[in-house]
């Protein structure tokens, strides 16, 4: 089996679509430490209820790319494997620009964690940086390349959503007093859920100990304490990150 063979490893109990290890410590996770809107995001002033319009989607279920960052052969081909898994469980395509395409995303390796510009944004390049780590670590888990990429694709993180407070409890004492603004709830008018279920093991969902100022949780699951343990897990998609994908970009039903 060859190294992306050994990637696609289903787990059944959480559906995911590959597997990797888990972080649930911030020290250790670059995706909270790049200074953005919660961590990793990028967003324009007065743009946080734009994903739930179609003007945020990328046109033709096409996002374009460049590599502005020379990576080596393996980091590159962890970042098109990423795009690959995407493309295997929806019709999003990812397409390499040329010098006449204007708006893409420039792929960069750039010190300063893993954040993207969220959504299509029709102003010609947009952020996605994957601060350099070995493969498998930090921005190079396959899971946050992807999570990154989904941002890209117009998701917010889960534990934004509308209904959030009905799973989790966010415990503002542990939190650092300086981070308690990537907490922030979206209204239905900004986010849509996609009629799917609050996802504690979604690849878009912060771990339990996120800006974490003492160690403590600063995101607790009511409805199910086991699930602190998934919460941030970058194992990769479940069958809900799927399901919203799929249906945000409105890709037929494979039967």
């Amino acid at each position: 089996m060859n190294v992306f063979g050994s990637l696609v490893i289903c787990t059944a109990l959480l559906g995911f679509v590959f597997a990797l290890p888990l972080v649930t410590r911030e020290e250790t996770d670059p995706e909270l430490t790049a200074g953005y809107v919660e961590g990793d995001m990028i967003l324009e002033v007065n743009s946080r209820n734009g994903m739930r319009k179609e003007v945020y989607r990328w046109p033709n279920n096409t996002l374009y790319y460049k590599f502005h960052t020379q990576f080596d052969d393996d980091h590159r081909s962890y970042i098109l494997r990423g795009m690959q898994i995407i493309e295997e469980v929806s019709c999003v395509r990812f397409q390499e620009a040329n010098e006449d395409q204007p708006n893409f995303i420039n792929i960069t390796g750039l010190s300063g964690g893993c954040y993207s510009t969220v959504g299509y944004r029709n102003k010609g390049a947009q952020n996605y940086n994957l601060q350099l780590y070995p493969l498998d670590k930090g921005c190079f888990r396959m899971g946050t390349i992807v999570h990154e990429l989904l941002h890209t694709l117009g998701f917010y993180h889960m534990q934004s959503s509308a209904n959030r407070d009905d799973y989790v409890f966010i415990n503002e004492t542990n939190v650092k007093d300086d981070k308690m603004h990537n907490f922030k709830k979206y209204d239905l008018s900004a986010v849509d859920d996609f009629g799917e279920e609050y996802d504690y093991a979604s690849v878009l969902h912060y771990s339990a100990f996120a800006f974490s100022a003492n160690g403590e949780m600063t995101i607790v699951p009511l409805r199910d304490a086991s699930a602190a343990s998934v919460m941030g897990q970058r194992r990769g998609m479940t069958q809900g990150d799927i399901n919203r994908l799929n249906l945000m970009y409105r890709c037929p039903v494979k039967v």
